[in-house]
């Protein structure tokens, strides 16, 4: 159990919508998005400075480092790339009236699985679709609301996804050569107060899973018990991941955006030092 005088303040960023922690390594950088400002922040923990690395032309879900340098966003209409001399252009347009990028993560087939909702969240407004490295598309889940956290077992046999408002984690089967899932199924019931939102796998194939709402991240075992939490000083956590040259710190993003006026630290970026053992993501090949 983490309690709260073990979380750290990395940067007092005041973001509305704070998301996506993702370690690069080859920048030696955490990289994380302000959804409703359109920013795509690079954090480096070892000088302590937070920048905005991009400005981006819309709302940004989630950016993802690229392999050859770069990044790719997942954007109010679809998946976008910055080259790394900061040049854009879009790989996948899929607009939709009403409806945003949200959370997205790069998958063991090389693949940018990029989920949607719609401002208003109404339900079954949202999508899961497989973005590939050359721009074919597909829907993978249609017919869900918030399309959240997602992420693969370390043997990449089994994918976590989150639709916030069923207030639980899914899990499938993934198919070997295909990578499509199959045989969803519930993994581990969340509990209030407050909806999951963002996850991160680990090393050991453990959950790490903010709750929106809650102010805390939850961790669940392998077989879906819940077995510790990470205490977190305000209401809106959104996202979790680990980083550092080691992969051993939890970063922990958060909004301020529906908090009330004074609240210390709300859309900060937060971090537990020494929290686990990450797993690497991959970068998106595109």
């Amino acid at each position: 159990m983490t309690s709260t005088n073990e979380i750290e303040v990395a940067v007092a960023a005041g973001a509305a919508l704070g998301e996506g922690p993702t370690w690069d390594p080859a920048g030696g950088r955490l990289l994380w998005v302000d959804i409703l400002a359109c920013e795509v922040h690079a954090y480096d923990p070892v000088t302590g400075a937070d920048t905005v690395l991009r400005a981006t032309p819309q709302h940004v879900g989630a950016a993802k480092p690229r392999a050859g340098g770069g990044l790719a966003v997942n954007l109010r209409d679809g998946v976008g790339l910055y080259d790394p001399d900061g040049s854009f252009r879009w790989l996948a347009e899929y607009p939709e009236e009403g409806v945003r990028g949200n959370d997205a993560a790069v998958g063991p087939d090389g693949a940018l699985w990029a989920g949607t909702m719609r401002y208003d969240t109404r339900p079954g407004g949202g999508r899961l679709r497989r973005v590939q490295p050359g721009g074919g598309t597909a829907v993978i889940l249609d017919d869900v609301t918030i399309s959240n956290g997602l992420g693969w077992s370390p043997d990449g046999l089994l994918m976590y996804y989150i639709d916030t408002p069923t207030g639980r984690i899914d899990v499938f089967d993934v198919e070997p050569g295909t990578f499509l899932p199959t045989g969803r199924r519930p993994f581990a019931e969340v509990p209030e107060p407050g909806e999951p939102d963002g996850l991160t796998v680990d090393a050991d194939g453990n959950l790490w899973v903010a709750v929106w709402g809650g102010g805390r991240v939850l961790r669940f075992t392998p077989d879906g018990a819940l077995d510790g939490t990470v205490e977190v000083p305000v209401p809106l956590t959104t996202a979790c991941a680990f980083g550092g040259p080691d992969l051993r710190d939890l970063y922990i993003t958060t909004a301020s955006q529906g908090v009330p006026p004074g609240t210390p630290d709300a859309g900060a970026l937060f971090v537990v030092r020494d929290a686990g053992r990450g797993a690497a993501s991959p970068a998106f090949p595109g």
